[in-house]
């Protein structure tokens, strides 16, 4: 059984920071480096992009993105992990990094509790269950598990990689309606879709954001979102417990981190600066169109955060059978 609390309030979840209690001094007095530990196009790269370009004006200095995908993205927290603590390397950390990275590998090349300074939450989005259109002649969630179970030779799903919450949804989909299911791990979104169009894939449960293009096209079919709510773009698309599936409510987010010791003056300077983000309509307007919402907290609130859903995803973990060296 899959549940969890409901969708981050947007833009604002935790208190407001108190007044500095210290300055930031000069900081920033160059670029600051962005790692994106995931590969260009998919939803983490696209969603840390529309935040830099707000960010960078808010600071007074440009973000330079530098994309280090890999390793259900343990490349590039690695790569944050190791920078020096002086504000100028930040980056996106996902729940894979977070909240499932723990319960998968047997080792990690950094620690997900000790090795980063969370920032504040990006953005939270759905899972969407997706078919192709030509391939797939299911048009509901219980016609596509009635299909299916009828397939000699079960069904594949596809993610970014072994252990995202792709991976996990769509191993947790397939044990609940008991599907044989062939989990194929790709590198990012932009693989999978080629994938499922061409009929290699039967099926993904994978972020929103990278699927809105392809769905508005027609060229896949959507049968259910895995938010607690309809996602406002996409009203017709039902919930997982609309479509059949009771409690499947599994969301992906995101935080903002940089290496831990980063100076608390930093921390708070970027914090206030992605709050003024998250409150401006027209940045909202642009994440939901992109399939996310951009949400903000306080750094404690968002460490709070990913400690609460680490027990949901330990189980998911277990239930996929995934296990990483």
């Amino acid at each position: 059984m899959i549940r969890r609390r409901p969708l981050l309030a947007a833009p604002l979840l935790g208190l407001a920071l108190p007044a500095f209690a210290q300055s930031a001094g000069d900081w920033p007095n160059r670029p600051i480096r962005a790692v994106i530990p995931w590969p260009p196009g998919g939803s983490t790269d696209v969603l840390a992009r529309l935040l830099t370009e707000q960010l960078g004006p808010k600071l007074g200095q440009s973000y330079v993105l530098e994309n280090r995908p890999g390793a259900t993205g343990n490349i590039g927290m690695e790569a944050i992990a190791r920078a020096a603590p002086d504000g100028y390397t930040q980056g996106p950390a996902t729940v894979a990094n977070l909240s499932i990275a723990q319960f998968l590998y047997g080792k990690l090349p950094f620690n997900p509790v000790k090795d980063f300074d969370i920032i504040s939450m990006h953005w939270e989005l759905p899972n969407v269950f997706v078919v192709s259109a030509q391939h797939c002649p299911a048009n509901t969630l219980m016609e596509f598990v009635a299909w299916a179970k009828e397939r000699k030779q079960g069904v594949s799903f596809g993610s970014p990689g072994v252990g995202s919450t792709a991976h996990l949804c769509g191993a947790n989909f397939c044990d609940r309606f008991k599907l044989d299911g062939q989990h194929v791990p790709f590198r990012g979104a932009a693989q999978v879709i080629p994938a499922m169009l061409s009929g290699d894939l039967t099926f993904a449960l994978d972020n929103l954001a990278s699927y809105i293009p392809v769905i508005a096209e027609g060229r896949l079919k959507a049968f259910a979102v895995t938010s607690p709510e309809r996602w406002p773009t996409l009203p017709q698309i039902p919930v997982m417990a609309e479509a059949g599936a009771k409690d499947f409510v599994v969301t992906s987010w995101c935080t903002w981190v940089a290496p831990a010791g980063t100076p608390r003056p930093i921390i708070e300077k970027v914090n206030a600066a992605m709050k003024a983000v998250a409150e401006d309509p027209t940045v909202q307007q642009r994440f939901v169109q992109t399939g996310a919402k951009c949400v903000w907290s306080s750094p404690e609130k968002a460490a709070e955060w990913a400690a609460a859903q680490r027990p949901m995803f330990e189980e998911m973990v277990k239930i996929s059978g995934a296990r990483m060296e």
